[in-house]
């Protein structure tokens, strides 16, 4: 009796540790921009700026307004200044942005 007790607890057990114990993790998930190149603050188009995760059209013309207002972001972290993206949104969006500035656009035309 108690081997078929213990065999048919080995057997419930090994039943549940795949749910309980998965062999491999699942991976993060990922944008579409995450592998591919930074979206330039100081150039991007609105529907550039929409390609970013939680940009809206809405957010997107604020951002092109604030450019317009205060002049070519100088770092990133500028982006916070826009109405609609805080720290949270921020910290989503910074690998995935970046700010060129005057000597990097005159060193890349020639």
């Amino acid at each position: 009796m108690t081997k078929i007790f213990a065999a048919a607890l080995i057997a419930a057990l090994a039943l549940l540790a795949p749910a309980q114990f998965p062999l491999h993790a699942q991976a993060p998930p990922t944008t579409a921009k995450a592998s591919g190149p930074a979206i330039d603050l100081n150039t991007a188009s609105a529907t550039d700026l929409q390609e970013l995760p939680g940009i809206g059209r809405a957010t997107a013309e604020r951002i092109l307004e604030y450019r317009q207002k205060n002049g070519p972001f100088k770092k990133v972290e500028e982006l916070m200044n826009v109405k609609g993206i805080g720290e949270k949104s921020f910290l989503r969006l910074k690998t995935l942005v970046t700010v060129s500035t005057k000597a990097e656009k005159a060193g890349g035309e020639r």
